[in-house]
């Protein structure tokens, strides 16, 4: 029997909720129950319980995402095979509340690339200070931490460092061409030496650990095959890296030269740094890690090093995290990457959805309070309230139409409560991101939820005159 759901909202959001369920291609029916009341988050169970309609053939109940409190209000005037849920917050994730996104697939979230992560001058550092940057680089992703040495100068303090990061549960690499470093690193636990070319390779014959391999010549891959051999004679465990050079210095032909690699050599592993691009290139380095790891992806490349040290890169190892997921599920199962997973969408949303000039209008007719309703499209921020609809492309001149126009209840709260949400939606308008009043802008995973202050002063309000017909 086909599945009917029954949706409760608000009037503010009933337009809305209706494209998008109309949208959703589900094998279900559904209705939607429009309350008496604007902003759906003002709703409880107990309040919505009596006022709801159902039609007898309703299966499941969903009420909104920010309606609080106990449930049992509703299962208690429903029979008992009809099921209570609450929503998503955001209407943009109804599709995948329902069962519609791709990236639900049990396949997503696999990967098949090694994020090693890069403390630069690691000798610079002092010893707690680099634990605890290791622990964030692992708990953002890191499979393994690097420790960058600084050529020409000793590091006495090497094995006691990676002896630390082993000793709280690391795996560590060490990034040196000095062979005392090495060998006190991998005597302490370190697992994989970078880099090793002919003016060292000897010397790895005694590390007794995997090593990458490097050219002694980068443009013409001079001494690589040699130095690959003299290893894979000896049983060193190794991979290579051809090295990325950055954009204007030979990218291309670098990328190429990785391609004839893993021709060359089908079955080896191979590793990229890509901190010549993200930390060499004037872009959000999401995009660029992004590519790289899709490239690395198709050539079976299965290691990447990366590092953050410029500001626009200091979040590359949670990119590469989330990079390395949808660039294997797009190879895996021969798709683009789109509408997959958004949470390295951080600049732009998806998709926009606008409520439209018609019902804009409608809504400052058929609103009977003061609060006011912020909407951002058309290039510019709405202000809405009873009998009130403001607009401007500057948030500046849209307050000074509020307050020529003497609204009722506009204290220093209310007034910094204005600004702040009409910050957020100029912002919104300048980067093209879905403004949605009392909820935080999308911006992928680095989203930090926002309380609905609104809400919550509302709910103070209604529970402080609740108090006062008690005193009374």
């Amino acid at each position: 029997m086909t599945e009917h759901l029954h949706f409760i909202t608000g009037r503010l959001a009933q337009h809305a909720l209706r494209d998008v369920l109309a949208s959703v291609a589900g094998d279900f029916t559904w209705s939607v129950d429009v309350m008496p009341i604007t902003v759906a988050a003002l709703m409880t169970p107990a309040w919505i319980a009596p006022r709801m309609r159902p039609p007898p053939q309703t299966n499941r109940i969903v009420i909104p995402g920010y309606c609080d409190g106990d449930l049992a209000e509703l299962t208690a005037v429903v029979s008992d095979d009809v099921t209570i849920d609450r929503g998503p917050r955001d209407l943009r994730r109804l599709p995948a509340f329902l069962g519609q996104s791709d990236s639900a697939s049990q396949a997503y979230g696999d990967y098949s690339i090694e994020v090693l992560a890069e403390i630069n001058h690691a000798p610079r550092w002092k010893l707690d200070d680099l634990v605890i940057e290791a622990q964030r680089l692992a708990a953002n992703g890191a499979d393994v931490i690097d420790i960058g040495c600084d050529p020409g100068e000793w590091w006495p303090a090497v094995g006691a460092c990676v002896a630390a990061l082993r000793d709280c549960g690391l795996r560590v690499s060490i990034d040196s061409f000095d062979q005392r470093e090495v060998a006190a690193a991998v005597d302490n636990g370190a697992e994989l030496v970078l880099s090793v070319n002919a003016t060292n390779r000897a010397a790895a014959v005694d590390w007794g650990c995997e090593v990458v391999v490097v050219p002694d010549d980068i443009a013409t891959l001079g001494g690589l095959d040699e130095t690959i051999e003299f290893l894979a004679s000896r049983d060193i465990p190794l991979r290579i890296d051809p090295i990325l050079e950055p954009i204007g210095c030979g990218f291309a032909a670098s990328l190429d030269r990785y391609a004839q690699i893993r021709r060359r050599y089908p079955d080896a592993a191979m590793m990229m740094g890509v901190g010549n691009l993200t930390e060499l290139t004037d872009v959000d380095s999401a995009g660029v890690n992004v590519l790289l790891l899709g490239f690395c992806e198709e050539l079976s490349i299965g290691s990447v090093l990366t590092t953050q040290v410029i500001n626009w890169a200091r979040t590359s190892v949670k990119e590469c995290d989330l990079a390395r997921r949808l660039v294997h599920y797009a190879v895996q199962q021969k798709t683009p990457p789109k509408r997959v997973d958004p949470s390295l969408l951080t600049l732009r949303d998806d998709e926009l959805r606008d409520v439209g000039a018609t019902e804009l209008g409608r809504l400052a007719d058929s609103i009977k309070d003061n609060n006011f309703r912020i909407f951002a499209e058309d290039e510019r921020i709405h202000l809405v309230s009873a009998g009130l609809q403001l607009s401007d492309t500057d948030p500046f001149r849209l307050f000074e139409q509020l307050l020529e126009a003497r609204p009722q209840q506009l204290d220093p709260a209310h007034a910094f409560y204005l600004g702040f949400e009409m910050a957020k939606a100029s912002t919104a308008l300048t980067l093209g991101k879905q403004y949605q009043q009392d909820e935080s802008l999308d911006w992928g995973y680095l989203t930090r939820p926002e309380q609905m202050h609104r809400v919550v002063e509302k709910r103070k309000v209604v529970e402080k005159r609740k108090n006062e017909r008690k005193n009374d």
